[in-house]
């Protein structure tokens, strides 16, 4: 059985306290009446509780880290020592809706010489409601539990199934996805939107997905993913085929080959 780092050991137990509250408060959304402000106040609590959660029991481990989180942004830390990219509920429609599809998603990056941040070097994404626990670390592989993952080896577009994020209100670029849709949906055998981008790369990685691509993500929501699928053997890159990708918030991901052929749609739909 491989054996986790302490670093991944912490990440794993704080995703593990924070889930139980968050299955129990998943249970009680199920049963509210859907308006527009009971559910989603309640979610958002549901979604800051669980934050509160991992942020003491990492801090606990890491005092001198910084962290970068979906609710409560930037907190500096020791600016040469890495920093948590923490999502506490990626897939928050989901929850709020009564969708079994929700992930906490613990990424590691580390500082850059003379500043700023650069690679990812440790992921966590933990499905509460499944008890699927995806992770990574650099150069040791991606693993669903004690199993080895890989990506898809597929190559043909045409028996392909490929992830994506749709726009929606206040969200994205409707436009620029319907141009790219427009290109790639006639030529593969598929296109699957679930709502979590942390667990659409975590399926990449384990070769459910072939591919993916979205922009307007954010690092919390990609972090931990990204770092999945490159250990995982595929390739992350952003619309241009660079390593721009959080900057730009656009992510191509998928195998070399299925990589590549989904950046040449992407490309030409941008032209």
């Amino acid at each position: 059985m491989v054996s986790h780092s302490g670093l991944l050991t912490v990440m794993e137990r704080a995703a593990r306290k924070a889930a139980p509250r968050l299955r129990r408060d998943f249970g009680e959304v199920q049963h509210l009446q859907v308006s527009r402000k009971g559910p989603a106040d309640f979610v958002s609590m549901a979604d800051q509780r669980a934050e509160r959660t991992l942020y003491d029991e990492l801090l606990k481990a890491r005092p001198d880290w910084g962290f970068l989180m979906e609710e409560g942004g930037e907190i500096v830390g020791d600016p040469d020592k890495p920093r948590w990219i923490i999502d506490p509920l990626d897939g928050t429609s989901n929850f709020l809706h009564g969708v079994p599809h929700f992930a906490i998603s613990i990424g590691v990056q580390e500082p850059k010489l003379g500043g700023g941040w650069g690679e990812i070097t440790t992921g966590l994404v933990y499905q509460p409601l499944t008890d699927e626990s995806y992770w990574a670390e650099k150069n040791r592989g991606a693993w669903q539990q004690d199993r080895r993952l890989r990506v898809s080896a597929r190559r043909d577009l045409a028996d392909s199934l490929i992830a994506t994020g749709i726009p929606y209100l206040g969200h994205g670029d409707l436009s620029q996805w319907t141009r790219i849709f427009g290109a790639v949906a006639p030529e593969v055998a598929g296109v699957r939107r679930f709502g979590a981008a942390s667990l659409d790369l975590a399926h990449v990685a384990a070769g459910r997905y072939d591919g993916f691509w979205e922009s307007d993500l954010s690092p919390w929501d990609v972090a931990a993913g990204m770092l999945l699928v490159r250990e995982a053997g595929g390739f992350v890159t952003d619309f241009r085929g660079g390593d721009r990708c959080i900057e730009r918030r656009e992510f191509i991901a998928g195998n070399d080959v299925i990589h590549s052929k989904l950046h040449k749609l992407v490309a030409s739909a941008l032209r």
